[in-house]
């Protein structure tokens, strides 16, 4: 098996040291925003760390911030309750705004996606994780989506496990691959639901000379 991606930097490294657990029941994807922020900025970071930046109150203001009526670049979006947590389009004007890349919500739900599909969702996610940017999963029931966790590190194989921070418990959780196509998971919530991560960019098309 492949060697996870070294994933986040120092102090990121630091800060996930410090098992950081979201702050109520409602804010697992603010937490898992909040900490892909922190896995890409050093500096805030550090703040984190160190105290400086308190990590409740900065994800409490994502989650106002994600389900209110203005996303991070100052565009209307449509409100969400926050009692509902935060939806996975949320997620993705966050990520794209703070990013500049395009991302989108994939379906992993066996309900709707074939597993050819959840495949090629989870590879796009691959792609994006080892290139340095921490991606959301979205887990759940049959029924619902119910919790999102924040992958950091991929081995490079296609079938090689993912590595995600759970915002519940603070803990980094193995994911593996089998389990996501297959719809059904080992532990935890048992249905994987949605993948979050950046478009491919199209292909430039050569224009014959």
């Amino acid at each position: 098996m492949s060697t996870p991606a070294d994933g986040p930097a120092r102090w990121a490294r630091e800060l996930l040291s410090r098992r950081p657990v979201q702050p109520d029941a409602r804010t697992c994807g603010a937490s898992a925003l909040v900490l892909a922020e922190a896995c890409r900025s050093e500096a805030y970071a550090r703040a984190l760390v160190e105290g400086r930046v308190d990590l409740a109150a900065e994800t409490s203001a994502m989650h106002r911030r994600v389900t209110g009526a203005v996303d991070v670049t100052g565009r209307l979006q449509t409100p969400w309750p926050r009692a509902l947590g935060t939806p996975p389009w949320a997620a993705a004007r966050q990520l794209a705004g703070r990013t500049g890349l395009p991302y989108r919500v994939r379906p992993l739900w066996p309900g709707v996606a074939r597993e050819s599909a959840r495949a090629a969702a989870l590879a796009e996610l691959r792609t994006a994780v080892l290139a340095g940017l921490p991606c959301p999963v979205y887990v759940g029931s049959a029924a619902l989506p119910r919790h999102v966790l924040l992958v950091l590190a991929a081995g490079r194989g296609p079938a090689d496990p993912l590595v995600a921070h759970d915002p519940a418990t603070g803990r980094p959780r193995r994911l593996e691959v089998p389990e996501l196509v297959s719809g059904r998971l080992g532990t935890g919530w048992p249905v994987p639901w949605f993948t979050v991560a950046p478009a491919p960019r199209p292909s430039a098309r050569r224009t014959p000379a």
